[in-house]
């Protein structure tokens, strides 16, 4: 079957290509309107619902992904290839690992200036994780959950490495360094009336060690989502916990994504009360797949991969277009993960070398 012609622009889609997509899928029916709305808060996406009508077997609803309208934030996702990632996920990756993603009935980009579509299965009534508030311990379970059967069936697989769309985050650190140094005093300046001294500390910190941070690991690497927050799951609905965005997959330590959720998406108090039992149960589930790690060995790596949230915070916050919600977002990104670099003594656990195998 020939595949729909990428439809890059919301306000394009039309019934018939609509239609198009169900039969690709093979969904019997026929679109005859539909109404859109935007939804969700996508820093370099755009998400759009859109609500069926017609004859057959149609969903009710389905959602689409297409590029940022904001131009600042459409040109990282193309330099950063996060458009053309997301695409490959779906179409190569997601059926390798047993984390639960959406249903897509159809993904595909346009080499030559990364126009993307993806149609998905609605998550509705499913809601979005609170990124400003955080996530109950029972959100934050499922999230480990979830994160091992995202790492465990690939753990070490370095087929999925292919130069350009997933690579070895050990391959040429430098680069992101040169970044981070790059924005970093801009971004304390733009954010000094909500940063404390300490979490300004903490950000050149993390700059100085940069490269001991990013080669401290030599274990196996696995595929990791990178960007592991609540902004990026859907609680309820079809599942009780559906992971979306997977426009910066790579090779890498899994427990970077780890450190990253907890670090981002659990109040301070939370995280110190809860972040063992937590790190536990991701580990306990782990070993359900042929993976090599130690316990000791697993909580070393997370207390090293503590300023994972805040270097995030750091680079995005300075690359995407301006928001009052992306400002806040970024605000409790850095300043929840500077609270946990403080407090599992991060950086002397990076300047030590104690992380490599």
């Amino acid at each position: 079957m020939t595949e729909p012609a990428i439809v890059a622009n919301p306000d394009d889609i039309t019934s018939a290509w609509l239609t198009e997509v169900l039969h690709h899928a093979n969904i019997e029916g026929t679109v005859s309107s539909f109404t859109a709305e935007s939804i969700g808060t996508g820093q370099v996406g755009e998400n759009v619902r859109f609500t069926l009508s017609g004859v057959g077997d149609l969903p009710a609803t389905l959602v689409g992904k297409f590029a940022s309208p904001n131009p600042a934030s459409r040109e990282t996702g193309v330099n950063l290839l996060n458009y053309k990632r997301e695409v490959h996920f779906y179409r190569e990756l997601q059926s390798r690992v047993n984390i639960q993603t959406p249903k897509v009935l159809f993904a595909d980009l346009k080499d030559e200036n990364h126009d993307y579509v993806i149609i998905m299965e609605d998550l509705a009534p499913g809601e979005q994780g609170d990124q400003l508030g955080g996530c109950d311990l029972q959100q934050a379970e499922l999230a480990m959950i979830q994160l091992a059967h995202l790492h465990g069936p690939v753990w070490g697989d370095e087929s999925l490495i292919d130069g350009e769309l997933i690579s070895d985050r050990r391959d040429n650190p430098e680069a992101t360094k040169a970044l981070y140094d790059a924005v970093s005093e801009g971004f304390l300046n733009r954010y000094a009336d909500r940063l404390t001294i300490e979490d300004k500390e903490m950000v050149r910190a993390v700059g100085d060690c940069f490269m001991a941070y990013s080669l401290g690991y030599s274990g196996d690497e696995t595929l990791i989502h990178i960007d592991y927050r609540l902004d990026n799951m859907m609680f309820g609905g079809p599942h009780p916990l559906t992971v979306v965005d997977w426009q910066s997959p790579a090779m890498g330590c899994a427990l970077n994504d780890t450190a990253y959720f907890t670090g981002t998406s659990l109040v301070p108090a939370l995280r110190q009360e809860s972040e063992e039992a937590l790190v536990r149960l991701y580990f306990e589930t782990l070993t359900e797949y042929d993976v090599d790690l130690r316990w000791e060995d697993c909580w070393r790596y997370y207390r090293h991969h503590a300023p994972a949230g805040l270097i995030m915070a750091v680079i995005a916050s300075m690359i995407v277009g301006e928001t009052e919600r992306g400002n806040d977002m970024f605000m409790v990104m850095a300043k929840r993960s500077a609270q946990m670099c403080r407090d599992l003594d991060s950086i002397s656990i990076i300047r030590s070398g104690q992380t490599t195998s």
